[in-house]
């Protein structure tokens, strides 16, 4: 038996605190070794150095709203949210510092007294962590302006596998500090990488948008160590702090939305409204404008193959108008209707058609539920129309019905399959989808994660994206900072293991105590991950 870390936080291995942490968003429930809540910077250091010692994996979770399964696994959950918090706001340089428990939620209500925020914009963001957004390079609607949070990292201070405290800037070569793993990494993984850079330009997908794997691509640009810890999800180190930059809020706002015939019009719709420089360019497909059919806002929905829903922003009033004006009369030649809403209120309502599907979603009987397993692939824009037909025929084929929106303006597409979980050999069915629809975004040049990352649920698919050369430098760098694979093992390189099993659904899901069962349910349905999980044990 494993003696217990020397730590002052709390540290578990009862069936309930182990219960309470087995769930994430996502489809699986893995039931953990045990959980732990560090109190501060030394308490995780302590933690790090135990489980290098004792061989003992860990798995760093936020709010644990991540969609595929990086923040579940066998060993020590490490629940990063009772770390010290800090929130500090620099309007004068347009600059905020974190800690990586802060809210992306919070993070913009301090900075809106100085009129700043941080553009990036994902729908969980009133309770999924900053450290949990650098760890997924998260995005969202904006991102078709603003990119991702990739842009606007400035600095980050990391715990590596070591049990080193790493503080990584922009412009600042290697890790500053000249630790043992920057020495490593600058002596043996930097020249590989770059000597790997045309094989690399060829293989990266050529997307608006990339989640998947590591950033390679983008330490060739830079060649900032921080872009290669942006998106690896834990698996090279636990952020800690965060240093950003901030962009000062546009004081107008607008919406259009616009129906389509025919998804053969897709792409020229969206070219025309991406030269009007939107600030997002939103897909709702003629699925999910179905279920919402159901609800008083589909009473007298159109019947349209698509509706795109675009917000404008700009400095001035008259600006604003111009752009509207010239982002309805670019698609007209294709629209079946467009509409305008030149106030910030009536853009909001405009848009409350885009949130409409999740109430009906979290309220499905227990034998239909909506699973997140094709949900963030982006192919090239000129694509997104056949990719979204392959959607279609792939899932009705199967008898599966899936719900399909997204970001249209970075050819990024999100779905929600809704299988018969009671029903035998549905598990199959879905791992069925799984493998024609990921073979289909690799066929069209796309990336099977567009924000959420690979987690584990794409992990095995990696080496059919990358190539073994390419996937082979992800192994030399992860063995770089993680000699001993205990950080997120079977996350961005798989552990081997299929990909639709473990589920938190289904005849073989793991047991666990009935109420904290429903608790996660609950947290589920309502969206609920800013509830302390160590509260339902």
């Amino acid at each position: 038996m494993l003696p217990p870390p020397a730590i002052r936080g709390v540290f578990r291995t009862d069936e309930r605190a182990r219960a309470a942490y087995a769930e994430g968003a996502g489809i699986y429930r893995i039931l953990p070794l045990a959980i732990c809540l560090p109190v501060d910077r030394d308490d995780l250091v302590s933690l790090v150095r135990w489980a290098s010692e004792h061989r003992v994996p860990l798995v760093p979770r936020g709010a644990g709203s991540a969609m595929g399964g990086g923040n579940v696994g066998e060993g020590v959950v490490v629940d990063l949210t009772h770390l010290p918090r800090r929130l500090d706001i620099r309007p004068a340089e347009r600059l905020a510092v974190t800690s990586a428990n802060v809210t992306l939620a919070e993070l913009n209500t301090a900075a809106d007294p100085h009129r700043l925020r941080l553009p990036p914009d994902p729908s969980s963001g009133r309770f999924a962590t900053l450290g949990g957004m650098v760890s997924t390079n998260a995005s969202g609607a904006r991102t078709v302006r603003y990119g991702s949070v990739r842009r606007w990292v400035v600095g980050l201070e990391l715990v590596t596998a070591a049990g080193e405290v790493l503080e990584l800037r922009r412009g600042a070569a290697g890790g500053a500090d000249g630790t043992a793993t920057v020495r490593r990494f600058e002596a043996e993984v930097a020249p590989a990488i770059a000597a790997a850079q045309g094989l690399i330009a060829a293989r990266f997908p050529r997307t608006r948008k990339n989640s998947s794997g590591y950033a390679l691509d983008d330490w060739l640009a830079s060649r900032d160590l921080l872009d290669l810890i942006i998106g690896a999800e834990g698996t090279l180190g636990f952020v800690t702090r965060i240093d950003w930059r901030l962009d000062p809020q546009p004081a107008h706002r607008a919406g259009v939305r616009v129906e389509l015939r025919s998804l053969d019009d897709l792409v020229k719709v969206v070219a025309a409204l991406l030269a009007c420089e939107p600030s997002a360019v939103e897909l709702l497909d003629r699925t999910f404008l179905d279920l919402i059919r159901r609800t008083e806002m589909g009473e007298g929905l159109a019947a349209a193959e698509a509706i795109l829903l675009v917000e404008i922003e700009r400095g001035d009033p008259r600006a604003l108008r111009e752009a509207v004006a010239d982002a309805s009369e670019g698609v007209r030649p294709w629209a079946a209707a467009v509409d305008t809403a030149l106030t910030a209120a009536s853009s909001a309502r405009l848009w409350e058609l885009r949130h409409a599907a999740s109430p009906i979603l979290a309220r499905l009987p227990e034998d239909r539920r909506s699973l997140q397993v094709i949900e963030d692939g982006c192919v090239p824009l000129e694509r997104i129309g056949e990719y979204i037909r392959i959607v279609r025929r792939v899932t009705s084929a199967r008898d599966i019905p899936a719900v399909i929106f997204g970001h249209a303006g970075d050819g990024h597409v999100h779905v929600n399959l809704l299988p018969k979980v009671g029903q035998a050999g549905w598990e199959q069915s879905v791992a069925g989808v799984l493998e024609e629809v990921s073979d289909a975004v690799i066929r069209l040049g796309g990336t099977l994660s567009g924000e959420h990352g690979d987690g584990r649920l794409r992990a095995g698919l990696l080496q059919r994206v990358y190539g073994e050369e390419i996937v082979g430098l992800f192994r030399k760098l992860k063995e770089t900072f993680d000699p001993l694979g205990i950080l997120g093992p079977g996350v961005i390189l798989p552990s081997g293991e299929p990909a639709i099993t473990r589920l938190k659904v289904g005849r073989e899901a793991a047991p666990i105590p009935d109420d904290i069962a429903r608790a996660l349910r609950e947290i589920e349905q309502g969206a609920g991950y800013a509830r302390s999980r160590l509260e339902l044990a």
